[in-house]
C-alpha cells in the first residue's frame, strides 16, 4: 500500500478531526494542515518529504529530539513487560524510581509526588489539594485563589479559572470560580529607567498588600516561575520569586509554582525556582517530563501538605482526585530515560552555549530591526516582541493577524515557527545545532519583514 499524500490525509482529517487551540475554517485556506510521517532529531518531516525545523519543540515538550534513540529504548523495553497498571493500590518500580529521582532534584521539602496526565491536570490537583489542605486544617474560610495579570494555567475549568489571558478564558466564564488577579512582574512593562527588578518589586507591593489584607480567605497563589510561556513569552526577575516566597510563609499561603513549561533546564536550570533558591508549596510539572513522548504530568508536595491528608479511613479526609492513567509506567520510563541524559550529557552546561549562540544570532538578526520592541531571553526561550513602531511600542492590531505571515513563510523554508500574536519565540529541542539555530533566526527575521509590510 503506498504512502498517503499530504492532500489526501488533509481530506480525510478535515472530514472528521477537530484540532486544538485552532479555528478549523483557518485549515481550509489560511492555515493548511501538514500532516507529519516522522521525525528525527529536531526535525520534522511530512508525507510529501519536506522537513521542517521544529523551532518550538512541537508545543514546548521535547527536548531531546525526535525518536531519541535511548528514549525509545527505554520506552519499548517497559512496553514488553508492563504497558499499563491501575495506581490504585497498586504500584511500579517505574514509578517508585521516577518519584525517587524527582524529589531528589526538585527543592528542597518537596518529598511527595503525585502524578496525572497532562499540565491543566497537574493544575488541578494542586488547587484541589491546597484548598483541601486548608479544610482539613481547620481553616474553612481559606477558600480563594491568586493568580497574576497575564497568565495561564491550562484549560480544565480549574485551571482555566486560576489563569487570566481573556483569549482562552472570557467565554467561559460564568463557569469559573472567583479568583483574585494581581499586577505581574512583567519587565517588558517596566517604566523608563527602572530594571526588572525594580518593576519587580514595584509590582510586588501590590501583592503584598492582598495577602497581608486577605490572607485568612487566601489559599494559594498560583506563578509560571520566570516566564509567562503563553502570555506572549513575558519574563521576570527571579528577585520575586524570592519576595513572593517570603511572603506567602508570613501570611500562611500556600505557593504554587506551575514550572509545565519552564521545567527541565528550559530556563537554564534544571527548575526555574531555583534561580531565586525557593522551594514553592506545590510544584506542577509535564511536558519535558517525558521530554515529549507520553501525556504525564506530577504535582509534587511536602510531607506538611502531605500528613494533612494522613489519616484514619472514618475521618474521610484522603485526597480522591484519580485517573485511569495515574503513573504509567511508558510514561514513567520516558522520563527516567530523559533524567538519564540530563545526569550523563552535562545537558545544561551544551544548553548554556546554545543558549549564547541563540541570542547572540538573535541581536544580530533583531536588535536594530525598527519593528522590534525588545528581545528578551531565558535560557533556551528567546521572544521577539514586534510592533508597528518601535519608539511607542505601538502594537499591531490583533485582527491583522501579521503572525500568520511569519508562520507561512517559516513553513516555506523549512521551519516550525509559530507565533503567539506580535511575539516570535524560539523553543526548540537541546539537541539542536548552532547551524540550525542560526537557521531559525535568519528565516524568522525574513518573515518578519514580510510580516510588517503594509498591506
Amino acid at each position: 500500500m503506498s504512502d498517503p499524500s499530504n492532500l489526501e490525509l488533509r481530506d480525510r482529517d478535515l472530514a472528521h478531526v477537530w484540532h486544538p487551540c485552532t479555528q478549523m475554517k483557518d485549515h481550509e485556506r489560511d492555515m493548511p494542515l501538514i500532516p507529519m510521517r516522522r521525525g528525527r532529531g529536531a526535525w520534522l518531516e511530512d508525507h510529501d518529504g519536506a522537513r521542517y525545523l521544529d523551532a518550538i519543540s512541537s508545543w514546548w515538550v521535547n527536548l531531546f529530539g525526535h525518536a531519541n534513540p535511548r528514549i525509545n529504548a527505554a520506552v519499548a523495553a517497559q512496553l514488553e513487560n508492563l504497558p499499563h497498571v491501575m495506581f490504585a493500590g497498586f504500584t511500579h518500580e517505574p514509578a517508585i524510581r521516577l518519584a525517587e529521582e524527582l524529589t531528589a532534584l526538585a527543592p528542597p521539602g518537596l518529598t511527595r509526588c503525585f502524578f496525572a496526565d497532562s499540565g491543566s491536570a497537574a493544575i488541578e490537583i494542586a488547587v484541589k489539594m491546597s484548598f483541601h489542605y486548608w479544610q482539613n486544617r481547620g481553616a474553612p474560610r481559606k477558600t480563594r485563589f491568586v493568580t497574576l495579570a497575564n497568565s495561564y494555567h491550562g484549560e480544565t475549568l480549574g485551571a482555566l479559572a486560576v489563569g487570566s489571558v481573556e483569549l482562552y478564558k472570557a467565554i467561559y466564564r460564568p463557569l469559573l470560580m472567583d479568583v483574585i488577579t494581581v499586577p505581574s512582574p512583567d519587565a517588558y512593562t517596566r517604566e523608563p529607567g527602572e530594571s526588572p527588578a525594580d518593576c519587580a518589586r514595584r509590582r510586588f507591593a501590590a501583592i503584598e498588600t492582598v495577602l497581608a489584607t486577605q490572607g485568612d480567605e487566601i489559599a494559594a497563589i498560583i506563578v509560571e516561575p520566570l516566564v509567562q510561556c503563553a502570555g506572549a513569552m513575558r519574563m521576570h526577575d527571579p528577585l520575586f520569586l524570592s519576595l513572593l516566597r517570603a511572603a506567602c510563609t508570613r501570611h500562611g499561603v500556600h505557593l504554587i509554582a506551575d514550572e509545565i513549561a519552564v521545567g527541565f533546564g528550559r530556563t537554564g536550570t534544571l527548575f526555574a525556582c531555583e534561580q531565586a533558591a525557593i522551594s514553592p508549596d506545590f510544584l506542577c510539572l509535564s511536558k519535558g517530563l517525558t521530554a515529549g513522548y507520553m501525556p504525564m504530568s506530577v504535582v509534587l508536595a511536602g510531607d506538611e501538605v502531605y500528613d494533612a491528608f494522613y489519616d484514619e479511613y472514618s475521618r474521610l479526609n484522603a485526597f480522591l482526585h484519580s485517573h485511569s492513567y495515574s503513573g504509567n509506567p511508558l510514561g514513567c520510563a520516558a522520563a527516567l530515560a530523559s533524567l538519564a541524559i540530563f545526569r550523563e550529557d552535562d545537558v545544561l552546561a551544551r544548553n548554556a552555549a546554545l543558549a549564547a549562540h541563540l541570542g547572540a544570532a538573535a541581536q544580530r538578526a533583531f536588535g536594530l530591526h525598527p519593528n522590534v520592541a525588545e528581545i528578551r531571553q531565558c535560557g533556551m526561550i528567546l521572544a521577539v516582541e514586534f510592533v508597528r513602531d518601535r519608539a511607542t511600542r505601538e502594537p499591531f492590531p490583533w485582527r491583522e493577524r501579521r503572525h500568520l505571515a511569519i508562520h507561512r513563510h517559516g513553513l516555506s523554508r523549512g521551519v516550525l515557527l509559530r507565533p503567539l500574536g506580535n511575539v516570535i519565540y524560539f523553543m526548540p529541542p537541546y539537541v539542536v545545532t548552532p547551524a540550525e539555530l542560526d537557521l531559525m533566526v535568519e528565516v524568522a527575521r525574513e518573515g518578519l519583514d514580510l510580516a510588517v509590510r503594509e498591506p
